[in-house]
């Protein structure tokens, strides 16, 4: 079933009013008719369960069934600080590890990254990777779209974590799994917990450093070296398995 996101104030019980790209893509798109289902979200922790009432040139009107408080997101918010890949990786990691129940995504500049964004090229790209994670929101039934942050510089996304419970950073001179397995079963439901991911090269070593001083822990994902595509989805992977084990 279809699902859409609202503010709460398009919330007028019994209805939802529909607004925005929303309205092309339901007539156009989909080409849906009136009495077809679909699900709303609060972009909180609401869901409703409607049927499309009237489909105008502007909005579309959707008949609240009946709604529910959805247990459907992780215990945890977990941030995923990128260091910026090349080509069209980003788009990939986005989309994967929205599915996976990312909080929030944010590019970060590394010192060994090739890609360079200006401040047109910036806008643009975060314009296309907020779409992504908003399709991926909605295909994976999430309750809310996880947001895209501006691009940071490593210093700006250590002083952005900051206030987060956990810092993790995949780090290929880390060993010991058994190290990386009690850090991981260590880490509670309720704590934020921010992972951060070289680009293609890598952290520089003084990156590296740069973040255990802040606190962050650095962990082995194994033996092989990973691709950084690959290497966020792996721990969000794990972290996701471990806090949600209990269901």
């Amino acid at each position: 079933m279809h699902r859409f996101f609202v503010k709460k104030e398009q919330i007028q019980e019994p209805y939802i009013k529909i607004t925005g790209s929303d309205v092309n893509h339901i007539k156009n798109v989909l080409r849906m008719r009136p009495e077809e289902e679909i699900t709303v979200s609060d972009g909180e922790k609401m869901e409703y369960r409607c049927y499309l009432e009237s489909l105008e040139a502007e909005e579309i009107t959707a008949h609240i069934k009946w709604k529910e408080e959805a247990v459907i997101e992780l215990p945890s918010k977990i941030y995923l600080f990128q260091g910026l890949p090349k080509n069209d990786k980003m788009e990939l990691i986005i989309q994967k590890t929205v599915e996976l129940g990312v909080a929030e995504i944010i590019p970060v500049a590394t010192k060994r990254a090739v890609v360079k964004l200006d401040g047109k090229k910036e806008a643009k790209k975060i314009e296309r990777w907020q779409q992504i994670s908003q399709s991926a929101a909605k295909q994976s039934k999430r309750m809310y779209i996880p947001q895209v942050k501006s691009v940071m510089n490593f210093a700006q996304a250590l002083e952005f974590a900051k206030s987060l419970d956990v810092l993790l950073i995949p780090y290929e001179l880390a060993e010991g799994m058994n190290e990386t397995r009690r850090i991981m079963e260590s880490i509670k439901p309720g704590q934020s917990v921010g992972v951060f991911i070289g680009p293609e090269g890598g952290f520089a070593e003084e990156e590296v450093q740069a973040a255990m001083e802040q606190g962050a822990k650095a962990i082995t994902l194994g033996r092989r070296i990973l691709r950084t595509e690959t290497a966020g989805l792996t721990t969000l992977s794990i972290l996701m398995y471990h806090l949600e084990q209990d269901i």
